[in-house]
């Protein structure tokens, strides 16, 4: 049975779905106003490995997850490019599912935008207004907080004695711990942004409805698990769940799962220490797309993991073992028949692995699990104890824990040279014609997919990392 630690209860508890066989869960996705950095992979990889096991475990998946395209920061940079706020956004989602197909991530099986469901937002918010869980001021609608008296079971924070209403209340979508306040459900429009024309009157929805509206109308009033960063506990999540409960008055999501904050050599990541990385980055450094997946996967989700060079430096190592194990095993020509010691083999290092991820997703259990069954495997390889059944129920294994890991072998989307070269043929026109934009966009994409572009005296060429 899979066990998974639940942030609202503070216990590890069985997960036991509402629909037996199906499962519904829903994941807070980007923000897209930059490149997603290696923090919020960690985050997107950890949801995926959720995803691909609770799948191995037999259950039929429903996966949603969000973009958040309109907010504070993605109105300011939007008005910094020059650029209208959907085209500005198109190009980070475009550019984000670049990066996530390129590090192995299944999609979703729903991706919903949050400008294409204003409607569901502001019929959300209408029924909290009917509840009494809302007050107008100067255009905006706040939920007030002191209405919910649930409010801090997730964070585990003490709100007593919080006062509602007032100058109590805060209209930035982010805030943190100490500004413990009412917070705006519908933002009365301001000269220059973005607007819709509603019920509520001329404005924009707060950052916190989205996931609410967004999550019950494809799961329901009430769904299996949510998850996200530890950074979306408070206030996101805690904010989440007082506005759909406070409108339904059902359990909004029964488990909530959080992945850890990255850290890097060290230290908090952050552009002012210069050890900011987004995908992009690593591959410009040589870096291979599966092993930067193995890396953000190697530590269990709800423990911190110290992201160094080092450390990526032995996960390059690592896979290409691992790739090499499994070239060796499938080029090996055996005898017919099978053999009890391998059998055993077999099912001991299923049972491992199996055992390590059922506890909380042990994602550290399971790569040793992995790993000494390789050891052993070629251990059998070199001494010829492997006949041809055995190789066959070998690679089916090995198939079992990639269909979980996905880092035997090459990871994400694999290009054709002659589509990589028709792809550099249109960056050529591109910088021609002076559409420098573009130009750029097929460049990253290069790099996403870990091609090196160099400028010889024989003029633009091309190589794979």
């Amino acid at each position: 049975m899979l066990k998974l630690y639940n942030t609202l209860t503070s216990r590890v508890e069985e997960f036991q779905p509402l629909n037996p066989p199906e499962a519904r869960m829903y994941v807070c996705g980007p923000t897209v106003y930059d490149y997603a950095h290696i923090g919020n992979f960690r985050t997107f990889l950890f949801a995926d490995l959720l995803r691909r096991y609770i799948k191995y475990k037999g259950y039929r998946l429903r996966h949603v997850m969000n973009i958040t395209d309109v907010d504070d920061k993605i109105i300011a940079r939007a008005v910094e490019s020059g650029k209208p706020l959907r085209e500005f956004t198109d190009q980070y989602i475009q550019f984000f599912f670049e990066d996530f197909d390129a590090l192995g991530a299944e999609r979703p099986e729903e991706v919903l935008r949050a400008t294409d469901h204003i409607p569901e937002m502001v019929e959300l918010i209408k029924r909290l207004c009917a509840t009494g869980h809302t007050y107008q001021s100067e255009g905006s609608t706040y939920f007030r907080i002191a209405s919910f008296g649930k409010y801090g079971r997730l964070s585990k924070m003490n709100f007593e004695g919080v006062v509602a209403g007032g100058s109590d209340r805060v209209d930035a979508d982010e805030y943190d711990k100490e500004n413990v306040r009412d917070f705006v459900l519908w933002k009365a429009a301001k000269p220059g942004e973005p607007f819709w024309e509603t019920e509520l009157g001329k404005g924009r929805p707060g950052w916190h409805i989205e996931c609410s509206a967004m999550s019950m109308k494809s799961l329901g009033e009430t769904f299996d698990i949510h998850a996200g960063g530890v950074d979306l506990i408070f206030p996101h999540h805690e904010n989440e769940i007082a506005q759909s409960e406070g409108a339904t008055g059902k359990p909004f999501a029964r488990y909530w799962i959080h992945s850890e904050f990255l850290m890097v050599e060290g230290q908090k990541m952050s552009k002012k220490l210069g050890n900011f990385f987004t995908y992009r980055d690593l591959v410009a450094k040589g870096h291979t797309p599966r092993a930067i997946r193995y890396l953000l996967l190697s530590a269990p989700h709800h423990k911190q993991l110290n992201f160094t060079f080092e450390g990526l430096r032995g996960a390059e190592t690592t896979v290409e073992r691992l790739n090499d194990f499994k070239k060796r095993l499938t080029e090996l020509e055996p005898e017919a028949g099978s053999s009890p010691a391998v059998a055993d083999l077999i099912e001991s290092s299923r049972r491992r692995f199996e055992e390590a991820l059922d506890d909380d997703l042990n994602t550290a259990g399971a790569l040793a699990a992995i790993h000494d069954f390789a050891r052993e495997t070629n251990i059998a390889m070199k001494e010829k104890a492997i006949k041809a059944d055995d190789q066959k129920a070998l690679l089916a294994l090995v198939d079992r824990f990639d269909s979980v890991f996905n880092v035997f072998g090459e990871v994400g989307q694999e290009l054709l040279d002659s589509e990589i070269q028709a792809l550099i043929d249109e960056r050529q026109a591109a910088r021609a014609a002076k559409n420098f934009a573009r130009a750029d966009e097929i460049r990253n994409q290069l790099i996403a997919m870990g091609i090196i572009l160099e400028d010889t005296k024989e003029g633009l060429r091309w190589r794979r990392k």
